[in-house]
């Protein structure tokens, strides 16, 4: 913790952060002429449940969902709709080299991240795609705005690990 390099630190929030306000703020011009809109920001399960090391992710994702809260709120009576997706561990090359698959054997940290998800697996980007269809459909979800969906397995339903 003491030899945090604050420039990447910084670069993180800044990514994360600023990665989500730039673009809502240069799509909610077009939203407000067409008298509606949804946006979906992606938060995480660091958002709830912050990982050790992981001090400016965590803290950027919690931003995210608090961004997220703030411009509904906002925006709201604009008819535009805000709300977050906050993926669990999810299969991808940078998490197998931390997490290993199921095909391939799972790393220790693996073990205990399949061992605390009640659906017993990693999540797929497939996985994904339900929750921002139907966050997306305005007909499903018209009067949801400024949640974030965890999207994580159960995961977060037995406090992380």
């Amino acid at each position: 913790l003491f030899n945090v390099d604050m420039d990447a630190f910084r670069s993180v929030l800044d990514i994360n952060t600023m990665g989500t306000v730039l673009p809502t703020l240069e799509l909610i011009p077009q939203m407000i002429k067409k008298g509606e809109g949804s946006i979906i920001n992606f938060a995480s399960m660091n958002t709830y449940c912050p990982l050790t090391r992981c001090f400016a992710y965590a803290m950027s994702k919690a931003a995210v969902s608090n961004l997220t809260q703030s411009f509904a709120a906002y925006f709201a009576p604009a008819n535009i709709r805000i709300n977050a997706i906050a993926p669990g561990f999810m299969v991808n090359e940078r998490s197998k080299n931390y997490l290993g698959t199921v095909e391939e054997g799972l790393t220790a940290r693996g073990q205990q991240v399949i061992g605390h998800t009640p659906m017993g697996r990693f999540g797929e980007a497939s996985d994904l795609v339900g929750c921002v269809k139907w966050l997306l459909d305005s007909d499903s979800s018209g009067f949801v705005t400024g949640i974030t969906v965890p999207v994580d397995g159960g995961f977060l339903t037995l406090g992380g690990v």
